[in-house]
């Protein structure tokens, strides 16, 4: 399987952020994975080094493989706007993100599961793909059959994040996806330059 199941906390750790959510384990181990930790004598690293991190880190927040990212990429490259900026917008509309983002799921990971195994409809068709990209006024909701699940009720009541980009409705447990996000309302501490300046060489 190519997607990355292993330690988070480790991935956590080498980037010096918690890009996937509140970690306790990342608390009380902020600092580099390996037998030495913040002992190990790390030389200036290259600009090339830097870019490739950012790359990675943006690639492992987001859940997303090479290939999808590069081709994700080249759309954003094509498209009007600043490239960086839509590159995270077109992360930011991904159905697993979106499912993350309204509450609907507590983590990434568990948006991708939700969408494959057919819990998650957009404007009332069943959606398996975590890579399906939504577009403004599309109705994200929670399938009529999985609305009694208890691990998507768990994540629903404690959601607590209100993002401006969406809209909740908790009676119907469907979501308005209202417009592509702007850069100042993503919370991802990703410096999408380092990434176009890397994909640009």
């Amino acid at each position: 399987m190519a997607r990355y199941t292993g330690p988070k906390t480790k991935i956590a750790r080498k980037f010096g952020d918690p890009i996937f959510g509140p970690d306790r384990s990342f608390e009380k181990k902020n600092y580099p994975p390996g037998q030495h930790g913040n002992n190990r004598r790390r030389g200036k690293k290259s600009e090339y080094a830097i870019q490739l991190a950012e790359k990675q880190k943006a690639k492992y927040t987001y859940g997303i493989l090479e290939r999808q990212f590069a081709n994700m990429f080249d759309k954003a490259q094509r498209s009007k706007g600043i490239t960086g900026e839509v590159l995270l917008q077109l992360c930011e509309a991904r159905l697993d993100n979106v499912v993350f983002r309204l509450g609907i799921a507590p983590s990434r990971s568990a948006g991708r599961q939700f969408v494959s195994h057919r819990h998650i409809t957009v404007n009332g068709d069943v959606v398996n793909i975590p890579s399906y990209h939504v577009k403004p006024g599309d109705i994200i909701a929670v399938r009529e059959k999985s609305k009694s699940m208890a691990a998507i009720n768990e994540a629903l009541n404690t959601r607590k994040d209100q993002y401006e980009w969406l809209e909740w409705n908790d009676s119907t447990k469907a979501g308005t996806f209202l417009s592509a996000p702007q850069r100042g309302m993503i919370p991802e501490t990703i410096k999408e330059q380092l990434i176009v300046e890397l994909y640009s060489k």
